[in-house]
Parts: structure tokens; C-alpha cells; sequence
């Protein structure tokens, strides 16, 4: 699975912001839910228009931005 198949970023939705392409659903959102420790299933439940890979691919974006900057401690 490619992130960059399931995850898009468009001016005119969500104010630019990374979303599941299809959808309104932010990717901040569906890590924030994560973080907030949710089940896959929880998730899936609140925002019915996801899917498992809709969650494993916010999962890889994200691991794609952490990968690319560095924070000073």
C-alpha cells in the first residue's frame, strides 16, 4: 500500500489539510484518535467512511513527515 493512493491534499477541502482522498476526514484526525488510544474498530465506527487502510496509510504518511524533519530537543 502507497499513502500517496489514499491520502490527498486539495486547497478547496479542509483548508489544504492531508485528508483520506474521498473524504472529509483529516488525517491529524485519525492520529488523534489513535493517540487518544481508539480502536481501529472505534475508529471505523465513528467515520464509516474509512477503511483499514485509510488508517494504515495516515500511519505511513505520518511516519513519512517524521522521517524527513528533525526537532531540536
Amino acid at each position: 500500500m502507497n499513502w500517496k493512493d489514499l491520502i490527498s491534499v486539495d486547497p478547496k477541502i479542509c483548508h489544504g489539510k492531508a485528508c483520506i482522498t474521498g473524504t472529509r476526514v483529516m488525517v491529524s484526525v485519525i492520529l488523534d484518535c489513535l493517540a487518544a488510544d481508539m480502536s481501529r474498530e472505534a475508529i471505523l465506527a465513528d467515520y464509516p467512511s474509512l477503511t483499514n487502510d485509510s488508517i494504515r496509510a495516515a500511519l505511513a504518511y505520518s511516519a513519512s513527515l517524521a522521517n524527513e524533519r528533525t526537532l531540536a530537543a
